[in-house]
């Protein structure tokens, strides 16, 4: 079974280190976590349309792929970051040489990822085998990473007139982008002003929320790069607790997906949601008529109903919460009695399972470590040392602590 220790939720939270365009002029500072976060939302878009005919063994098979390829990048990237894409472009169409610096990184990662178990062992295949570089899975990863990094090209670019590589960088994206047009829902994205090309750029400017707003911190992370880790975590707690593919899945994806509706209310902070008893309800109401009128509707309208079903789904509108426990039975969503009853019951790929307790506890878990890393960097406030004490004692206290071994993990960061 695989072991979740401190070292990985550093490796995770690392990205929000790592500045990216970081040789040109910047209007805003963006961060490796936050890519990544786009990235993966527009895969997952990619992955419903390129897998409507397939059979719910293969589909979510691909969807597991997607992931995990998502992850194993991620963490690729997380170490060779300083290298420009050029450079590393040019290292990787000489074999031998690629293979040198794959290496390289595999041993930098070995320590944090072996326990990981079969998950280690399926991130050495993929970057040391090298196989199917045409295989859907990668074809999708590709285009959302190609995506993601123009749209915060396009950010860049009106700033550096002066920069005699922007023209050949922007013409690069355009070519790579076209050789993917065979991907369904290609074309789509790539017209501006259709349905999933405004679902695309409104999912990117969740990196301009940061979160936390009234307590400064560093690194200070967005809602965006927020999502990634809830989502990498409730993966990697899924493989934990022995969740079918499906499961695993669907918790990562609702992990990614969790925090969309602050796009349309921004992140209010719990004691201000608090303040008034029917505060909480007003906002929730509010978030679900915008994410209709501003998201979901407009997808639906051009033929994207199946992706709005799965994005319903992961945000639990159908059972009251993301965070509640639910499956599917005869097509319709089934809230389940709490995560015990999901593990013992339907634990199986027919019946599309999703937690809810785990991916809460994920959510305490990535502000612990947005807390915890701003409070070990020096920069602290009562109000944030008060919010990690806070989060400690309730993932602590949680009814899944003796399955997820928390207090355990936590001792790790005393």
């Amino acid at each position: 079974m695989p072991t979740i220790r401190k070292n990985l939720l550093q490796l995770l939270f690392s990205g929000a280190y790592l500045l990216r365009w970081n040789d040109k002029l910047r209007p805003v500072e963006l961060q490796e976590i936050d890519k990544q976060a786009h990235k993966m939302l527009l895969a997952c878009a990619l992955w419903q349309e390129n897998s409507r005919d397939m059979p719910a063994p293969e589909r979510t098979a691909l969807g597991q792929k997607i992931i995990e390829g998502g992850l194993f990048d991620y963490f690729y990237r997380c170490i060779i970051t300083d290298i420009k894409p050029p450079v590393f472009y040019k290292i990787k169409e000489n074999p031998e040489h690629y293979r040198q610096l794959t290496e390289y990184v595999l041993g930098r990662l070995e320590p944090v990822l072996a326990p990981l178990g079969p998950f280690w062992e399926r991130m050495r295949a993929w970057h040391l085998e090298g196989a199917g570089e045409d295989s859907l899975d990668r074809r999708i990863l590709t285009a959302a990473h190609l995506y993601a990094s123009q749209w915060e090209f396009q950010i860049i670019r009106p700033l550096n007139g002066f920069d005699d590589e922007m023209d050949s960088i922007g013409q690069s994206f355009v070519e790579r982008l076209n050789t993917l047009r065979g991907l369904r829902g290609m074309d789509s994205l790539l017209i501006p002003g259709t349905a999933l090309a405004r679902f695309a750029n409104l999912c990117g400017q969740l990196r301009f929320q940061i979160r936390w707003t009234q307590a400064p911190r560093i690194p200070a992370t967005s809602v965006l790069g927020h999502m990634f880790i809830v989502a990498s975590l409730g993966y990697f707690f899924s493989l934990g607790v022995g969740a079918c593919p499906a499961r695993s899945v669907n918790n990562f994806f609702c992990g990614l997906f969790h925090d969309l509706p602050e796009l349309l209310t921004r992140d209010i902070i719990s004691p201000v949601k608090q303040s008034i008893s029917s505060l909480p309800q007003l906002i929730k109401e509010y978030e679900e008529d915008e994410l209709e009128r501003r998201i979901l509707g407009p997808l639906r309208k051009e033929g994207f109903g199946e992706l709005v079903a799965r994005i319903a789904y992961y945000l639990g509108l159908e059972v009251g919460s993301e965070f509640q426990e639910c499956r599917r039975e005869a097509g319709a969503v089934v809230a389940v009695d709490g995560f015990d009853e999901l593990q013992r019951r339907y634990n199986r790929d027919e019946d599309d399972p999703k937690d809810g307790q785990l991916l809460k506890i994920c959510d305490w878990l990535a502000a612990f470590l947005e807390a915890h890393s701003s409070i070990r960097n020096g920069v602290s406030s009562p109000h944030l040392v008060a919010a990690e004490a806070r989060l400690k004692g309730k993932l602590n206290e949680s009814r899944l602590e003796p399955v997820l071994q928390l207090e355990a993990l936590l001792a790790d960061f005393d």
